[in-house]
């Protein structure tokens, strides 16, 4: 991609039943080549409340893609290619509390990650980083997403342990009862690597997670099926959208002292001299602030 026009300040990651952004003007379709290999689709660019946003859906239209398909060291470097520096995520989740009713939403503070062999890192190949990673949703992108979700209609739970599994088959019961005796609210299959992605990419990254189901650990309630979350993915599909444009208009009234865009600063441990000119190629824009360009034809 060359050329400013396609920049975009905030991107939107869609998940199950979202995929497509209503709303946008001066819209354009890009298909970006990553040194990760290609995003999950094209990505559409358009403006709304005076911001460029990049809007991905994470499985492409269709739904096409498995959780464990997902090219998410692609789709967060795309979107690091156009410029983002805060995204949005929303998913589908099962509730693994009584009081997440289907049709809430929460905003996680917390994940447990139970995903499997999934690359999770930019970095290898001779670098080494270790990011922080205590807090894993952008602080401040998060309380102003779970403000505009309230002002759109939805009933928030703000903050919660996200578990996330590998997917692509629900939970056992069993599994589903020990994910609640270690202090999870929620389940899904997508956050990790994203947010742990983002975080290395030095951008706020915060979710909104619309809860379709109890799992499978209430006695009485229906146990998930694609079925039911498809039914109430629909049922919630303008207020997953006013939420997200909500939190567009509001951007400027979110401050930058979360942390999450200077990640980088003090986890970078290999001296960039000892990496190779391949290696620093690959991680290009996730590391060019700190060890600047690799020469062209420099030796490998």
């Amino acid at each position: 991609m060359s050329g400013t026009h396609h920049l975009a300040e905030v991107g939107v990651i869609g998940g199950s039943g979202f995929y497509e952004m209503p709303g946008l003007t001066e819209v354009e379709h890009v298909q970006l080549a990553t040194p990760y290999g290609a995003p999950s689709g094209a990505i559409t660019t358009g403006v709304l409340h005076g911001r460029r946003v990049a809007f991905l859906p994470r499985h492409d239209r269709g739904h096409r893609l498995l959780p464990s398909e997902l090219n998410a060291r692609a789709n967060i470097y795309a979107l690091k290619m156009l410029g983002v520096r805060r995204i949005v995520a929303v998913s589908a989740v099962g509730s693994l509390r009584l009081e997440i009713e289907p049709l809430h939403a929460v905003v996680p503070d917390q994940v447990i990650d139970r995903t499997q062999g999934r690359p999770s890192t930019f970095f290898g190949g001779g670098a080494v980083a270790h990011v922080g990673l205590a807090d894993p949703f952008c602080p401040t992108l998060s309380a102003s997403l779970a403000t505009s979700a309230e002002a759109a209609g939805v009933t928030i739970h703000r903050g919660g342990t996200l578990v996330v599994i590998e997917g692509p088959a629900f939970s056992t019961r069993a599994e589903s009862t020990l994910y609640r005796a270690w202090g999870g609210d929620i389940i899904g299959m997508t956050a990790v690597p994203e947010a742990k992605l983002a975080r290395e990419a030095e951008i706020c990254y915060a979710s909104l997670c619309f809860a379709t189901d109890y799992d499978v650990w209430h006695e009485s309630e229906a146990d998930v099926s694609a079925d039911l979350v498809v039914q109430n993915l629909h049922r919630n599909a303008d207020r997953a959208r006013a939420s997200v444009a909500g939190v567009i208009e509001a951007l400027d009234g979110i401050e930058d002292g979360c942390g999450c865009q200077d990640a980088l600063a003090t986890a970078l441990v290999t001296s960039h001299e000892q990496v190779s000119v391949d290696t620093r190629r690959r991680l290009g824009l996730i590391v060019e602030r700190y060890w600047g360009a690799p020469e062209r034809g420099a030796a490998r």
